[in-house]
């Protein structure tokens, strides 16, 4: 025997709201196969890229990296910062604060404040930004601590979070936020309209020194847009 249940509004009990389906809802953690279909050859040195997974995705749960805006930018900017391998070090930087590990942390600005937030001495031992143990957790922590830019994911705004990650305005920002549409086509099936590849002027100028207050400030700049 079927039963059929009609859903009128005869059948929704009074004081009872109706159920929201959310549009960007929770995915689990990703994996070597997921980043392969985000980024293709971007994705260099496979084993060494599954070696920090785990780690990785810790991170991306302790920054609330956990739906698929979310975790589009934030793959989309390490797959071009470092090819998602947590122990790279910038081709040719011979500075000692040279850029390093997933989100390649550069200048004295970036490693004293990271390294006070976690305890550690990377003024002195720069190295530990691209070890295994802190690359993750410090990627984590310039996405969150020294920028907030999960708002920014949630708004589609790839322009902003390139502006940032602090490096110079240009060809780099759309190539970034193709990558940004092919991971969150690659994890919802489809790329939304609105999407902001490039960056408002308040955005244009070096914002690599920024403090976070700074950078916030910009957006609040009258007449401009953040």
């Amino acid at each position: 025997m079927t039963v059929g249940y009609i859903n009128t509004t005869e059948t929704k009990l009074p004081g009872v709201p109706d159920c929201v389906v959310n549009p960007n809802p929770p995915t689990g953690d990703v994996t070597l196969a997921d980043v392969q279909g985000m980024f293709g050859s971007r994705i260099a040195n496979p084993s060494l890229v599954q070696t920090g997974l785990p780690s990785l995705n810790q991170a991306m749960r302790d920054a609330n990296i956990n739906t698929p805006y979310r975790k589009a930018a934030f793959l989309a900017t390490l797959v071009h910062e470092s090819r998602l391998e947590y122990n790279i070090r910038e081709i040719g930087d011979t500075r000692v604060y040279g850029g390093r590990g997933y989100i390649q942390l550069t200048g004295d600005f970036n490693y004293g404040p990271a390294g006070r937030y976690f305890g550690i001495d990377l003024l002195g031992n720069p190295e530990l930004a691209r070890s295994l143990q802190w690359s993750a957790p410090i990627a984590r922590w310039y996405w969150t601590v020294a920028r907030n830019i999960n708002p920014m994911a949630d708004a589609l705004n790839m322009g902003k979070v390139n502006a940032a990650i602090g490096y110079p305005a240009g060809a780099e920002d759309q190539r970034r936020c193709d990558s940004f549409k092919n991971a969150i086509r690659y994890l919802t099936g489809s790329v939304p309209a609105g999407v902001i590849c490039t960056r408002s002027k308040a955005f244009s100028g070096d914002t690599s020194k920024l403090t976070r207050a700074q950078f916030d400030a910009l957006g609040k700049t009258p007449g401009t847009v953040g």
